[in-house]
């Protein structure tokens, strides 16, 4: 293995002083991009370099694979690290970056579109016997959706091929809205991802949202370690996550890990990855598993896979794609306690609007099984131009009881001025008697919200 030099971090925020600090452990030096609006940012402050890379608007600057690749050649970067968001799943920026000889820091382009590509990605669960919610290929059209939809049975959804993040999605209950909601979903998924196309799957009403995280090396050694649940979302847009999962089983885990590994090998695939599946509470056996998706990067939910592993994921991610073999225990993993992880948005608590402005007052928590993974300080101005996540609360602790209690203080704890948050969300989340008693679902955050 040879490690790599300097890396570049082709991200901001949170995931940006992330990776800055796994590379400062493994000895590497850092490069900060960052837009005309990001130059004051705490990742920009604490690389060992920085470069500008354009205008506020992500198009001219965090998308630009052009600008992104001159600040790489000018820094002399070995390497670049998309996080998560932005380009981290975008096979042709890694085969841009591969075209340089910079190494991407992730998948080969081909394995991002064997998994990345959601109607690919179900026939590859097809094939190593993951079960799938029934549903279709790409749709030609609205008359296609609508006999499609027939077949299957309202509710259906409809889901964007190329993307994820709730964007692309519409539920349908009725012929009637069919071909409404259809060209609304291949509009909004051909200006999220450049990608029209769309699918149908069964819609279940009150799924759970597990999913697996995976690590491969070019040594042929893979690992499944664990899973999440991430059940508590708003718009498709996960809120709290925790691991292990409250459903899950020792049985299930090890058999779904197993599987998982022998997916992703027999693809070629290498570095982090995550298996999303939608469990059905009312399926046979007291639930069932169905594929999803596939992300092919790093999750914004890495922290509770490592606080419950042991492990530094994004540093294994960095030493796996300098060609370095895993070194982990044999299996099956046994999980050190229960974690959960709050994520802190700049929004109004009440409409969930965006609440961009100075934050004048930021003291995070601390304390005994108290992590916060954040990208802001007192004093820094939240631009509005992206995703409004300032910041990560993660409690651990010997059992998730524990874990929560530590949550509940730490989010007492946390004091962030000039700004709203969603801290007084979470707050009550967690003493909601689904989340207590480990039986949320994706509409848990809908029904509470509805009720104030």
């Amino acid at each position: 293995m040879k490690m790599f030099k300097k890396v570049l971090i082709a991200n901001r925020g949170e995931i940006a002083v992330r990776v800055i600090r796994a590379c400062r452990e493994l000895g590497v030096r850092t490069v900060a991009v960052h837009s005309e609006a990001d130059t004051q940012a705490l990742h920009v402050r604490l690389a060992d370099e920085a470069v500008c890379i354009g205008p506020a608007s992500p198009q001219k600057s965090y998308l630009s694979f052009s600008a992104i690749i001159a600040a790489a050649e000018i820094a002399g970067a070995d390497a670049i690290h998309p996080g998560y968001g932005f380009l981290s799943e975008n096979a042709e920026f890694a085969d841009v970056c591969r075209r340089c000889g910079i190494t991407f820091i992730g998948p080969s382009p081909e394995a991002m579109r064997k998994w990345g590509d959601k109607v690919t990605a179900r026939a590859n669960a097809t094939r190593f016997g993951l079960p799938l919610l029934p549903g279709t290929g790409v749709l030609r059209d609205s008359k296609h959706a609508r006999e499609e939809a027939g077949r299957i049975g309202y509710p259906v959804i409809l889901k964007a091929s190329g993307g994820g993040g709730g964007r692309g999605m519409r539920i349908v209950r009725s012929d009637a809205e069919i071909e409404g909601e259809y060209h609304a979903a291949t509009t909004e998924a051909a200006r999220g991802f450049n990608n029209p196309d769309v699918y149908l799957e069964r819609f279940i009403e009150r799924p759970r949202h597990i999913e697996f995280q995976v690590i491969v090396d070019r040594h042929g050694n893979a690992r499944s370690l664990g899973e999440r649940e991430c059940s508590l979302q708003r718009r498709h847009q996960k809120i709290i996550e925790e691991a292990p999962s409250p459903w899950m089983s020792a049985e299930r885990r090890i058999a779904m890990g197993e599987v998982i590994e022998r997916a992703m090998l027999e693809t070629g695939y290498e570095g982090l990855g995550t298996i999303e599946f939608l469990l059905d509470p009312e399926g046979p056996d007291g639930g069932q598993l169905y594929f999803m998706e596939m992300n092919t990067r790093l999750q914004v939910e890495h922290p509770v896979t490592e606080m419950v592993t042991g492990l530094d994921l994004v540093a294994e991610q960095i030493l796996v794609a300098a060609g370095g073999k895993l070194a982990l225990p044999e299996r099956p993993y046994t999980f050190r306690g229960h974690a959960i992880e709050c994520r802190i948005n700049a929004e109004d608590p009440v409409t969930f609007a965006p609440w961009p402005g100075l934050i004048t007052e930021y003291h995070p928590p601390g304390g005994n099984g108290v992590r916060v993974d954040g990208g802001v300080y007192g004093g820094f101005r939240v631009p509005s131009y992206y995703d409004s996540l300032i910041a990560k609360v993660i409690t651990h602790g010997p059992t998730r009881e524990r874990a929560l209690t530590r949550m509940r203080r730490a989010l007492d704890e946390f004091i962030v001025g000039g700004i709203r948050t969603n801290i007084g969300l979470h707050k009550r989340l967690l003493e909601h008697e689904d989340v207590l008693a480990g039986r949320m679902s994706t509409r848990t955050i809908e029904e509470l919200v509805a009720r104030r």
